[in-house]
């Protein structure tokens, strides 16, 4: 977990703040501005407080009008300004600015444990299985197990299983001798001795060959691989990180996955949920990715509007991250005016439908028409606020944030659930 040093100025300014922080995966000590500090520390300040900053830390302010992101240059910290109706997006960019680079951007409690539990994960040496589907943030999961272990030093080798070559897989994973098959003019040391006192991850591992799934377990359980066309096997100290988008144990009973395997693999299993599970990130998920997308060295970063938040975190995804960055860049390179509206995500499907779904039993035989489609999703919101009212001890702006709404929009809920208690 990283920490992060929030001002009591900024505290009382925006108390959502630090709630927002802790769910992104900090650890936030409040503290005075002019306190002393370590030299690496970051601090999240007021505006007024830049004469106890350094170019690490962030100053926030509160204003009316449009938002901006001044990124730290010259010497200068970086500067986020917004008002009551961008704070929801304003927390998560914060969050963002000061996230280590093989932290995964996340946003939502759920996200926050799990990767709390990763971070335990990494400190040993087990072998860990992901499995969740395409674009939930396996490979970063991954980066994140490295960075956080004793490994870190040392290669963190990436290999999609699915686009390996089959006629060449074995020689590409274990290496192969010169002149072992034709076309082997030099010798390789393959992927495995190439991560050798780090990290392998073999991503979309269900796809390897049956024939090749004993060859990878002999790796795993001896601690040793034989390259192609070699007579003896050369130890190798490798952490095996293994991925997979599908059910491994299904792969396993429709017996196109070694049992022996699989069991060898699953030591330490994480499971990602899919992005409509956890809308938190979704917030924080976008401001990741707008930072990566806009030019902010040329303050050009583009801020989206409230409403195009709520539009974001209403979808159900199922393509997961990367059809929201689809669907952020296209806003970016396509969008009107200076900010994202939600007219500019082009979003396609219906997000009432996952609600509907979870509403409804299996065996439910009602048939909605279209206007209570809108009463069930328009319920549903109604109860997500309520929820997060009560995670968040009735702290309103705390509870907008972990909404990722604005708190005019929330005080709007507010005023819908008391006409209809009345």
């Amino acid at each position: 977990m990283s920490s992060l040093d929030v001002s009591r100025g900024v505290c009382a300014l925006v108390p959502g703040l630090q709630h927002w922080l802790e769910n992104a995966f900090y650890s936030v000590r409040i503290v005075d501005a002019q306190s002393p500090r370590e030299r690496d520390d970051r601090r999240i300040l007021l505006a007024t407080e830049i004469g106890h900053a350094t170019h690490r830390d962030i100053l926030i302010n509160m204003v009316d009008g449009k938002p901006s992101l001044v990124p730290a240059a010259n010497g200068l910290p970086a500067r986020v300004a917004f008002g009551l109706e961008d704070m929801g997006f304003a927390f998560a960019l914060i969050a963002e600015l000061a996230r280590p680079a093989a932290v995964p951007a996340v946003g939502d409690n759920a996200s926050t444990r799990l990767m709390t539990l990763a971070g335990r994960v990494a400190r040993s040496d087990a072998t860990v299985l992901i499995q969740g589907d395409t674009g939930t943030g396996k490979e970063g999961m991954a980066r994140f197990l490295h960075a956080q272990s004793g490994r870190v030093t040392r290669d963190f080798i990436a290999v999609n299983c699915a686009a390996l070559p089959e006629t060449m897989m074995e020689a590409m994973l274990f290496g192969h001798k010169k002149g072992s098959f034709t076309g082997a003019a030099n010798a390789s040391e393959g992927l495995f001795l190439a991560a050798d006192g780090g990290t392998l991850f073999l991503d979309e591992i269900a796809e390897l060959p049956l024939a090749l799934q004993a060859k990878l377990l002999r790796a795993l359980q001896e601690g040793e691989v034989l390259p192609v066309g070699a007579t003896h096997p050369v130890p190798v100290n490798v952490r095996i990180v293994a991925a997979c988008n599908r059910n491994l144990a299904a792969e396993v009973a429709a017996g196109r996955f070694r049992e022996d395997l699989y069991w060898r693999l699953n030591v330490m299993p994480l499971e990602l949920r899919p992005l409509a599970e956890r809308p938190g990130d979704v917030t924080a998920i976008a401001a990741a990715m707008l930072l990566r997308m806009s030019d902010v060295a040329k303050d050009a970063f583009v801020w989206p509007t409230a409403a195009a938040l709520e539009k974001l975190t209403a979808h159900v995804w199922p393509g997961n991250a990367r059809e929201l960055g689809n669907v952020l860049q296209r806003a970016v390179v396509l969008r009107d005016g200076d900010r994202i509206e939600p007219a500019d995500l082009h979003i396609t499907g219906a997000p009432q439908l996952r609600i509907v779904e979870q509403v409804l039993a299996p065996a439910d035989p009602i048939r909605l028409s279209p206007t209570s489609l809108r009463d069930v999703a328009h319920h549903s919101k109604l109860e997500a606020v309520r929820a997060a009212l009560r995670e968040t001890d009735g702290h309103r702006a705390a509870a907008a944030a972990k909404l990722g709404i604005s708190e005019r929009t929330l005080r709007y809920r507010l005023a819908e659930m008391r006409e209809l208690a009345a």
